[in-house]
Formats: C-alpha cells, sequence, structure tokens
C-alpha cells in the first residue's frame, strides 16, 4: 500500500485507542461508582469486552459509516485523513477535559465537513421528504400511547404521576422509532438516523433505565439494603460487561468503517468489504484505549451525575446495553455517551428531580448538541487547506 494509506490507517486505529479511553466511562462508571468491582478490574475486564463486541454483533455500523452518510465519489484518502484528525483531535482534547463527548459523532462531522469539501452539498447522502412526514406521524402515535401507559403505571406505583407522564411521552415517541425502524415500517437510515439518535439514543436510555428501575425498587423495597446490595452487585457486573461488549460492536467499529472507506477510495478493495485484519486490529486498538481510561471522565459519570447503588447501577447497566444492542443490530452508529449518561440520569430521576446533577447533565447535553457542527466546520476548513497546500506543493 501506499504510505498515504498507511498513515490513514494508522490513524484510524489511533481514533479507535482515543475513543476508547473516553467511552471507557461509559462501561466502568456505575460499576466503579457502586465498588461492584475495583477501578483496575473493571478497565481489564471491559477492555475484553470491548474487543470482542464486533465479532459477537453485527458488523452494519462499520458499513453506514464507511457507505451511508457521504457518497463514496467523495471520499477519497486526504479526505478520509482530516476527517480522522479532526474526530481524534476532539474526542483526545474532550477526554483531557473530562467531558464524555461522542466520537461517533465526531466522526460523522469529519466525514461530513470533509466530504463536502471535496464534492460539494451534492456529495452529503440525504433522505427523501416522505420519509419526514412518516417520521412524524409515528413519533406522534407513540407519544399519545406513551402518555396512557406510564402515566397509569407511575399512579400503580404510587410515583411521581407527572414525572411519570413526561417520561411517558417521550419513550413513547422516542422508542416507536426504532421499534418501526426493525420492523420494516418506518424506513430511515443513514445521516438521517445519525441526527435523530443523537435526541433518540440519551432518551431510550433515561426511560427504559427510569422504568426498569421504578419496577426493581417496588419488587425489593421491602428486603434489606445489604441483601439487595449482595443480590444486585455480581448482576451489576454482568450487565456492565455485556454493556461494554455493545460498546465494541458500535464504537469499536468506527475505524472499522473508515479504513474499509480507505481502501476502497484508494482502489486496493474493489468493493466495500470488511476485511478480518481490519476487524482484529480496530478490535485490539479499542481494548487498549479502554485499558488506559480516561478517569477524567468517569469522575464525572460515576459521581458528579447523581448517587448510584448496585441496583441502580444495574438498572443503568441493563438500558444501556439493551438500547445499544438494538441500534448496533440496525446498524445505527450511536453515541455510547449518550446512551449510558441517559440511563444515569434516568435512575437518579427515580429519587425525584433534586437528585440529579442537571448542571452536569446540560453541560454534556451541549457538548452532544455541538459535536457534529464542530466537527463538520473544522473538516470542512481542514480539508480546504489540505488540498491548497497540496496543490501548490504537487
Amino acid at each position: 500500500m501506499e504510505p498515504l494509506i498507511i498513515f490513514g490507517v494508522i490513524l484510524a486505529l489511533f481514533l479507535n485507542f482515543v475513543n476508547g479511553a473516553n467511552d471507557a466511562a461509559h462501561s466502568i462508571a456505575t460499576v466503579v461508582a457502586t465498588r461492584s468491582l475495583s477501578p483496575g478490574r473493571a478497565v481489564l475486564m471491559t477492555s475484553l469486552c470491548n474487543m470482542l463486541g464486533p465479532f459477537i454483533f453485527t458488523t452494519a455500523v462499520a458499513t453506514t459509516i464507511g457507505t451511508a452518510i457521504v457518497h463514496p465519489g467523495s471520499l477519497n484518502p486526504v479526505s478520509i485523513i482530516v476527517a480522522m484528525g479532526v474526530a481524534i483531535s476532539l474526542v483526545f482534547v474532550a477526554t483531557r477535559a473530562g467531558l464524555p463527548i461522542s466520537s461517533s459523532h465526531a466522526m460523522v462531522g469529519g466525514l461530513l465537513g470533509a466530504g463536502i469539501g471535496a464534492g460539494g452539498l451534492a456529495a452529503v447522502i440525504v433522505p427523501e421528504g416522505t420519509t419526514f412526514i412518516d417520521l412524524g406521524i409515528a413519533v406522534l402515535g407513540g407519544a399519545l400511547a406513551g402518555t396512557i401507559v406510564l402515566g397509569v403505571l407511575t399512579a400503580a406505583l404510587k410515583g411521581d404521576v407527572r414525572l411519570g407522564i413526561l417520561i411517558g411521552a417521550l419513550f413513547g415517541g422516542i422508542l416507536v422509532v426504532p421499534l418501526l425502524m426493525l420492523a420494516g415500517v418506518l424506513n430511515v437510515s443513514g445521516l438521517l438516523a445519525i441526527v435523530l439518535f443523537i435526541f433518540i439514543s440519551p432518551v431510550m436510555g433515561v426511560s427504559a433505565a427510569f422504568i426498569f428501575n421504578v419496577i426493581i425498587s417496588h419488587l425489593f423495597q421491602h428486603r434489606k439494603q445489604n441483601r439487595v446490595r449482595r443480590i444486585f452487585r455480581p448482576l451489576h457486573v454482568v450487565a456492565c460487561l455485556f454493556q461494554a461488549t455493545g460498546h465494541g460492536a458500535n464504537d469499536g467499529q468506527h475505524a472499522v468503517g473508515v479504513i474499509a472507506a480507505l481502501l476502497f477510495s484508494a482502489g486496493v478493495l474493489t468493493t466495500f468489504s470488511i476485511p478480518l485484519w481490519v476487524l482484529l486490529s480496530s478490535a485490539v486498538a479499542i481494548g487498549l484505549g479502554t485499558g488506559l481510561g480516561g478517569w477524567n471522565v468517569v469522575d464525572k459519570m460515576a459521581k458528579k451525575i447523581t448517587r448510584i447503588r448496585p441496583y441502580q447501577g444495574f438498572s443503568a447497566a441493563t438500558a444501556g446495553s439493551a438500547v445499544l444492542a438494538m441500534v448496533t443490530s440496525y446498524g445505527v452508529p450511536v453515541s455510547s455517551t449518550h446512551v449510558i449518561s441517559g440511563a444515569i440520569v434516568g435512575v437518579g430521576a427515580t429519587r425525584g428531580r433534586t437528585a440529579v446533577q442537571w448542571e452536569v447533565v446540560r453541560e454534556m447535553i451541549t457538548a452532544w448538541v455541538i459535536t457534529i457542527p464542530l466537527s463538520l466546520f473544522l473538516s470542512y476548513i481542514g480539508y480546504i487547506i489540505v488540498s491548497f497546500l497540496l496543490n501548490s506543493l504537487f
């Protein structure tokens, strides 16, 4: 392979490395906060699960990254390398600052910006107009159903009915979208699905964890705390390991998709496919990154959002795992940051609004919203500058 392609492959693997360093917090935050595992053991076990994830689940996320965001004709080795450079820089800075951002969206924004720089706005793959109409109808129907169901459930369990109605509306309106997508009724994919899941994935995490935690709290409300702790600590560990596996299958495939796109754009691959060596090397890179850990990020997610007990950590990890597994099977590159952060907020919200540090949540949401636009802008400018310099020199 040419030196430029080799450099691009190395850069993609480093992207997975910093991804693992930042996203280590997602899998181990709750298990460290509840002391179900020591930090060292948590990092080691989740590193292994992150490596196994791409081999256990589908590689559909890699295909989405490589083919469903920007038209392949607008991707070339230079644009892909610029996109990766921007994504790596943002994730690295966020990790040092202790801010859990989405490496998924940093990469998506980077591909969009560099793709537009190379091929104009026509490079972006956009959905048909009728998709938006179908989407609106589905969301309204789901919100109505969720309001009724969760409102009745929280009233029966003597919970906060107003909060239950609000989460029910959000949960119903959000959950109906991936369910209809999986059923083949609603055709949402590519960039639209990625943008939607910026909002869908954290709300799904909040809602699923909230419901799960309310049910567990009701079932074990008369048990002694020590007994409950002994029951849920091992279950919490298992749930976190499954969550780490889902993270490796989703976030771990960013480099896989980018490397495959890079090889295809350079003519090394005649069709877009995933070589085994790409899958193996990417899995090792994210596992090593997770092994180092982003401890500033862990501290924020484990201690500064809300106080977590073992059964609540189990609820958050189980809800996050379920959401990740579902969307990964459909090939949507969601942010595991969004999912597990939402799940932690969900279990905290069962104790009331004041149990959650909403200032921390707002800080994270701000980072989530600006990630794609910021990486898009930086990669677009970066591609223009790099292209100008290359044309001037050669």
